[in-house]
């Protein structure tokens, strides 16, 4: 008697469950124009906001020219460990200003 208890509530709860799952499925489903016009409106926004400003900084001539001639002379491994060593020590220290200048702007 229990077990046909068990199965009669199990058949009742199956039926409920067609019945909510074919409900579901006769519902329409929302169109899409209205996500498609969301983004159109956010596109349209996005194009209005002014762009942030970049800061460029410029390299010094001489800087440039270290960038040129310090490749050249790797390749040929004619420089010496401690000139290579004082130019990344250079390198370091102007880009620690460099950074050390961000910050100061509250950009990093």
């Amino acid at each position: 008697e229990k077990l046909k208890q068990q199965k009669e509530y199990a058949k009742q709860i199956k039926e409920h469950n067609m019945k909510n799952i074919a409900s579901v499925q006769r519902l329409p489903a929302k169109p899409q124009l209205v996500s498609s016009v969301s983004r159109q409106k956010a596109l349209e926004y996005a194009k209005k906001i002014p762009r942030p400003k970049t800061f460029v900084i410029r390299q010094s001539d001489e800087e440039v020219k270290e960038q040129r001639v310090l490749p050249q002379t790797l390749k040929e491994d004619s420089l010496p460990q401690i000139a290579l060593l004082e130019t990344l020590l250079n390198r370091h220290e102007k880009e620690k200003q460099i950074v050390a200048a961000f910050r100061t702007l509250h950009i990093l």
